[in-house]
Parts: C-alpha cells; sequence; structure tokens
C-alpha cells in the first residue's frame, strides 16, 4: 500500500513538473512567436498570450523589456519594423493603444472582469467610451486618457496594482474628414464623452468619474473609492447600502463647500441662498439633507434635488471667466509627468519642426503642454464639481444606480447630452435645412 502511495505520489509530481514546464515554455514561447513576420503564427500567439490575461502581457513587457524601455525613454526614436511588430503586439495583448507606455491589461467582457475581481478582491474599473480604446480614432476623451492618465507612471502603477480594468464601447466614435482641395486632409472624431465606473466584484457601480480629470485628482479619487470597496466588502447587503448612501452624501457635500470655497477666494458670485448661510463665516456646510426615514414625503426626487441644490444654484453664476480662475487655482493636479509629455512629443514631432516660426521645437512643445494642462485643469474642476456631484445624487436615490448599463445609459441622456434614440449624436438634424442634397447624409 506504502509503495502504491509512492508511485502515485511520484507521477503526481511529475505532471505537476509537465505542467509548470509547458508553463514556462508557452510564456517563452509565445512573445517571440507574437513578433514573427509570418502573419498566421503572430497572430495565433497573440491570441494565446491575451487569453493568458495580465501574466501574458507581463510576459510580452518581460520578454522585450530592454527595447520597451529605450523608446520610454527616448519618444523620438525610429520605429523599426520589429518595434511595430512589438507594439502591435502590445497593444492587441493588452487591448489599449500605446499600452507599452501603461502596461495596463483590459479586459473587454465584463463577466470575465467580474471572476478576476472576485479572485483577486479588487474593485472593477470599467470605462465606457466611444469607439475601442485600442485604436487611434477612438472618443476624443479616451484618447486624452492614454495620454494624460494611463501614461502616467504613478496612475498606471495604481490601476494595475489596485484595480481589474474593463471597458466597453457604447457606440461606435464619429469621425470626419476635411478634405481642403489641395492636397492637405484632416481627420478628426466629433463629439461623445468616455466615463469611468468603479464597480464591486458583482459589476454593480460604486463610483464614477465622468470625462477627464487631471492625473493627481484622478490619482486622489480611485485611492478614495479603492479604500471605501475595502472597507465595505464583507458587510452584508444592508450595512453596505447605508454606507454607500453615507459615502455619496459626504462626498456631495465636500464637492460643494469645495466649489464654494473656490468661488470665494476667486472673487466669484455667491447664490444668496449660500451666501445667507455662509455670512458668518467658517467652514461653509452647502449641502444639508433630511435623513431618509423622516416621513414617506421624502421621495427620490426630493432626495436627489437637495443633494444637487447648491451646486446648481453655484453652476447658475459660474461663468467661463470664473471657471478659469478656479481652474488655475489646481493648476498643479493637471501635471503631466515625463511618460505623458514624451507620447505628447511622439505624436506631434513632425508639427513642432519650426516652419518659419521663431519659436523653438521645445518651446513650441513647452507652450502646447501649457495650454494642455490648462485645459485638463479647467476639464477637471467642471467635471468634478457640476458633473460628479450629479452622479453622487444619482448612486443615492436614482433606480439606475445599482445597474451600470442602465445608468451609464441615463448619463449618455442627460450628463452627456447624447441620448441613445437620437443617432447623429447631435450632428444633424432632418429640420434644419444644409442646401445639400439630403442633407449631406451618405448611406
Amino acid at each position: 500500500m506504502k509503495r502504491r502511495f509512492t508511485v502515485l505520489s511520484l507521477l503526481l509530481l511529475l505532471f505537476t513538473c509537465n505542467q509548470i514546464s509547458h508553463a514556462e515554455k508557452t510564456s517563452e514561447a509565445l512573445p517571440r512567436k507574437a513578433l514573427s513576420e509570418n502573419a498566421t503564427e503572430s497572430a495565433a500567439a497573440i491570441a494565446g498570450l491575451r487569453a493568458m490575461g495580465p501574466s501574458g502581457l507581463q510576459a510580452l513587457f518581460e520578454a522585450y523589456a530592454h527595447e520597451i524601455d529605450r523608446h520610454v525613454a527616448n519618444p523620438l526614436l525610429s520605429p523599426t519594423p520589429e518595434w511595430q511588430r512589438l507594439s502591435l503586439a502590445l497593444d492587441s495583448v493588452s487591448q489599449q493603444k500605446d499600452s507599452y507606455l501603461s502596461g495596463l491589461y483590459w479586459y473587454t467582457d465584463l463577466d470575465q472582469a467580474r471572476a478576476a475581481s472576485r479572485a483577486a478582491g479588487k474593485p472593477i474599473l470599467s470605462l465606457r467610451l466611444l469607439g475601442k480604446l485600442n485604436e487611434e480614432f477612438s472618443c476624443a476623451n479616451s484618447r486624452f486618457f492614454r495620454t494624460v492618465l494611463y501614461a502616467n507612471a504613478e496612475v498606471s502603477k495604481v490601476l494595475r496594482e489596485n484595480f481589474i480594468l474593463h471597458w466597453h464601447s457604447v457606440r461606435p466614435a464619429p469621425r470626419v474628414t476635411i478634405d481642403f482641395g489641395d492636397g492637405r486632409k484632416l481627420e478628426r472624431t466629433v463629439t461623445g464623452n468616455s466615463i469611468h465606473y468603479v464597480l464591486d466584484s458583482s459589476g454593480r457601480p460604486l463610483d464614477a468619474f465622468p470625462g477627464l480629470y487631471g492625473p493627481k485628482a484622478f490619482l486622489r479619487g480611485l485611492l478614495q473609492i479603492d479604500e471605501f470597496f475595502k472597507r465595505v466588502k464583507d458587510l452584508n447587503a444592508v450595512k453596505r447600502a447605508e454606507a454607500l448612501n453615507e459615502y455619496h452624501r459626504a462626498a456631495a457635500a465636500a464637492i460643494t463647500a469645495d466649489w464654494l470655497a473656490d468661488t470665494k477666494e476667486t472673487g466669484g458670485k455667491i447664490p444668496a441662498s449660500l451666501l445667507a448661510r455662509t455670512s458668518a463665516g467658517g467652514s461653509p456646510q452647502a449641502v444639508e439633507i433630511a435623513p431618509l426615514a423622516m416621513t414617506k414625503m421624502v421621495t427620490e426626487v426630493s432626495i436627489l434635488r437637495a443633494i444637487t441644490r447648491d451646486a446648481d444654484a453655484l453652476g447658475a453664476v459660474t461663468d467661463e471667466a470664473a471657471w478659469t480662475k478656479i481652474a488655475l487655482r489646481h493648476i498643479s493636479e493637471a501635471q503631466l509627468d515625463e511618460r505623458s509629455i514624451g507620447l505628447i512629443k511622439r505624436q506631434t514631432q513632425n508639427l513642432l519642426v519650426a516652419d518659419g516660426s521663431r519659436l523653438t521645437p521645445d518651446t513650441r512643445l513647452t507652450n502646447l503642454v501649457q495650454k494642455l494642462q490648462l485645459n485638463i485643469a479647467l476639464d477637471t474642476v467642471r467635471n468634478e464639481y457640476a458633473l460628479h456631484t450629479q452622479l453622487h445624487a444619482w448612486l443615492v436615490a436614482d433606480p439606475s444606480r445599482r445597474d451600470v448599463d442602465l445608468l451609464n445609459k441615463k448619463v449618455y441622456a442627460e450628463l452627456f447630452l447624447t441620448p441613445k434614440s437620437d443617432p447623429w449624436l447631435g450632428l444633424f438634424s432632418a429640420d434644419t435645412y444644409t442646401a445639400l442634397e439630403n442633407g449631406g447624409v451618405v448611406r
């Protein structure tokens, strides 16, 4: 009996060693084959690495670490055929364009992301966008995410270590080509917005970040919701719902208080309803919400109005000049790191060459980055103060709050003003005369 047990143990050991050896050979062979000049062989290897999940992307990064590091450090290196094949393999396995800078693996199947979340005990960061994240012409916000957020070394580290990543295309990104008739053409995407949802392991929304944020502001939001996820993930359903409601109420109050403080510091207009409550000085408590259990007359609508009341009042009196002053107070949160600037430099190198301008390419790059950072700061404060407050309210009281697809439908219809019912995304109306045959519509 003892001898039989020893033989079985030996067989099991040999089987395990063979499996480990096979896995090691696979992780070594697939990255090499992924860069094969044989398209069939490379496609099969890339598919194999993709099926391995994050470990497949890691194997590719480890196999070509030296070459990737060279291009990160020297963004203007001429792309060799091998580098082009490597970039294609990285982006295909990760499902994100320019992933050599981020090292992020994105699931495109939410069920797989939920399974990974349960196994790892991490929340899901689910991006909803127009177009696809692994394509050049995804919507503008998602392109900025790749440059400003995912390429950022600190942000990508937190995303990689603390979250399971997922993206889903809401609809194709509208794309336009402008032909100047003299050989010059411009290609652009028009309209469209993106949003990051943070989901628990069951796929239920915990929070959301609408549109573009500066790296530091985005990182702060990520760490805050990650800490909340860890704190409540083992609570029962009732306790978790109570904690989530309190989290969103407190967050909405804090955001509106910050907006009010910025308005006071920049000499902006303060609504009379708020002025009366803050004239005595001190830290403004902008949001005062009645308890849920007060009476049956406290409806979802009244709760939503109570949460957004002061933000709505501030939004009504904050004009473009006021937003700019507020944004300048938060310019540090929009600062780009060297990786992001390197990507911008690579993408714009042919545009920044002196063409009669007295400015050097380096000076033009500096000016471009500074202008971009101000625009990012503007987007950050607008998205956080005006849109995020509304989302916090919906996540407290709106019926769609428990279903990310329903919530996303509401976001695109009411927050981004691009409802699914409008196939033209506001770019065309049969009621508007254009003096073109069929209104310029080509089918």
